[in-house]
């Protein structure tokens, strides 16, 4: 067996404990036993298991009550129904309750070590649905990395010379680059690929959930800990963790991190048990870690930790020979999804299109491409559908209201909708900047 399956036992009866214990051990399973549901619900708030095996008439709470507060926790948990009093319908409603089978007393040897088989079967062949569902979406947009300029080329040619290695990657750039592309581009062309890329938005988090976000946690460690759960560390073995927005962390933050890249090892909040996790780390930031460094702002052990790579991706002035493919792209993109025919653009629109700054750089481009082809009406792309050179000069504002949601707007924009960075910026807290975002219903460009 490629993984080991846990066997939970469950049985007021000692004899069957013992029998079932010693037949599971010697096919190769772990297995641990409990002799009454509270005792099992117990160890798992401890413990995770794969195969459940529960008797329905025990003392105390029966076996089918113990399925619906484990269904409620874990609704993927394999469990198995055991009994001597068999009847229809309480092996319709155990597989009503979600029963993974139902077995009755005396038990074949051979009939219940088939069924396990089955059971670990499933449990492997959905481990590996996951794996592939993560994979296909790591692999989404890998194709979006487009570009013919000599700048695109130097990245491109760094993403296959650092793909192969294990090497911690800090992928640079301003905001709306396509940094994760790049990301996301590297972990397809690893030996990692089948494996998953695990992304964490660390800007978007206060320190205490991205700490639960990274390590997990165990039940009841903090409100609202109803359950055991993964972190994205965990979740990342054998594959890739990306650590978008890295300069965002906290210097606590920082202090554990670096730990846990020296030593492939944690603890999720609230446990006590290490874990260990085989991961690459890939990051990416828009600010100048270095000069973070020089300010005390960011550890610079940390810093040369993840910085072995470096991958600066060009805002798109500088690389203006690539706006025609991107527009190409983004036309054939927003008109398949809009199920409309395909369209081109007007020799002056691109020509407008090339002189643009885009201080948004390619996620700006992609948002004019997509409202142009929203409210455009003919068959091309004309300069009138492109929102270029309409600045509004001084505007004025008739309450403290508008002048507000105004300045928070651009701010917002500013910091790419980086929360905590625009909180900062604001000199305002993340609640009060939520609560103002509430308040003038602000939404990303796009949204």
């Amino acid at each position: 067996m490629a993984k080991k399956i846990s066997i939970l036992i469950v049985d007021d009866e000692e004899s069957v404990r013992d029998s079932l214990f010693n037949w599971f051990i010697e096919d190769g399973y772990h297995v641990e036993c409990a002799e009454d549901a509270r005792k099992a619900l117990t160890l798992l708030e401890s413990e995770e298991f794969d195969i459940i095996l529960a008797d329905i008439k025990m003392p105390g709470m029966d076996g089918l009550e113990m399925l619906k507060r484990i269904k409620a926790l874990r609704k993927d948990s394999i469990v198995i129904m055991m009994t001597a009093f068999a009847t229809v319908d309480t092996a319709v409603q155990a597989l009503k309750d979600g029963a993974f089978d139902y077995v009755t007393k005396p038990f074949d040897p051979d009939d219940l070590s088939h069924l396990i088989r089955n059971a670990s079967k499933q449990i492997t062949l959905s481990e590996e649905n996951e794996i592939l569902k993560v994979k296909v979406i790591s692999l989404e947009n890998v194709e979006d990395l487009i570009g013919s300029s000599e700048a695109m080329k130097n990245v491109l040619h760094q993403i296959e010379s650092v793909a192969q290695s294990n090497a911690s990657v800090i992928i640079t750039g301003e905001s709306g680059t396509g940094k994760e592309l790049v990301a996301r581009a590297i972990h397809a062309n690893s030996s990692r690929k089948f494996f998953p890329l695990v992304s964490v938005h660390c800007g978007a988090l206060s320190e205490s959930l991205l700490e639960s976000e990274l390590f997990g946690h165990e039940k009841g460690a903090f409100t609202g800990a109803v359950y055991n759960r993964k972190g994205r560390f965990e979740m990342a073995d054998s594959g890739t963790i990306f650590l978008d927005e890295i300069a965002t962390i906290s210097q606590k933050m920082q202090v554990e991190l670096l730990r846990v890249l020296e030593s492939k090892k944690f603890v999720r909040v609230g446990g006590n048990k290490e874990i260990a996790s085989d991961f690459r780390v890939i990051c990416a930031t828009n600010r100048d870690l270095k000069t973070m460094v020089e300010k005390g702002l960011f550890r610079e052990d940390l810093f040369y930790r993840l910085n072995v790579v470096n991958i600066n991706v060009p805002p798109l002035r500088e690389r203006i020979d690539d706006i025609p493919l991107l527009v190409e792209y983004f036309i054939k993109k927003y008109c398949t999804s809009m199920n409309r025919p395909l369209i081109t653009i007007e020799p002056a629109a691109l020509k407008r299109l090339e002189e643009f700054s885009f201080p948004g750089n390619i996620r700006e481009l992609e948002n004019m491409i997509e409202r142009a082809i929203v409210v455009g009406n003919g068959k091309k792309i004309s300069l009138k559908d492109l929102p270029l050179g309409r600045e509004v000069v001084n505007p004025t504002f008739e309450s403290l209201d508008d002048l507000e949601k105004h300045h928070i707007s651009q701010i917002l924009s500013k910091y790419d909708w980086n929360i905590s960075a625009t909180a900062k910026a604001l000199k305002i807290d993340r609640v009060t900047l939520y609560n103002k975002i509430k308040k003038y219903d602000l939404k990303p460009a796009g949204k």
